[in-house]
């Protein structure tokens, strides 16, 4: 038995218990995984962005900003300008790991920790940014030692 009741309705703990369950008694804790899932835990920083009594597009405007700005570079793209929109959607991207690391509540821009959100909303921001001003032709950005490992890798 995880807890016990004494003469003054207090719990004396005899070994390790979790949070109470449903009716309100302390669980045993086991080091076994359930079978069954019946919770998910919500990442961190993952509440809502606005207060409660806000409407439903208010507390999320930070998921809704990064989708607009993204489709917005789609829509860019799409209508031939390929260099702008593309940066666009790096800069989107960007916008979501600087929002994630800055705010302490994003809703659901929070997919999982914050440190995996950061990287990955960092590291594909930053590889379409700079993809989209090397794109070819008339590069925005010129780095010389790809041209020399390009033509160190293709010989003719």
């Amino acid at each position: 038995m995880g807890a016990v009741a004494d003469h003054d309705d207090e719990l004396t703990v005899r070994d390790a218990v979790s949070a109470p369950g449903p009716d309100g008694e302390p669980r045993r804790v086991t080091r076994r995984f359930p079978l069954f899932t019946r919770d998910t835990a919500r990442p961190e920083g993952g509440g809502r962005a606005a207060p409660r009594d806000a409407p439903a597009p208010a507390r999320q405007w930070p998921i809704l900003a990064v989708t607009g700005l993204v489709g917005l570079g789609l829509l860019l793209t799409a209508l031939d300008a390929f260099k702008a929109g593309t940066l666009l959607i790096g800069i989107a991207l960007l916008a979501g790991a600087a929002m994630r690391w800055v705010l302490p509540d994003v809703g659901m821009l929070a997919v999982r920790s914050r440190f995996t959100d950061l990287v990955t909303y960092g590291v594909l921001g930053a590889t379409i940014a700079l993809l989209a001003m090397m794109a070819q032709p008339n590069p925005w950005l010129e780095l010389p030692f790809l041209d020399d490992t390009l033509h160190f890798t293709i010989r003719t």
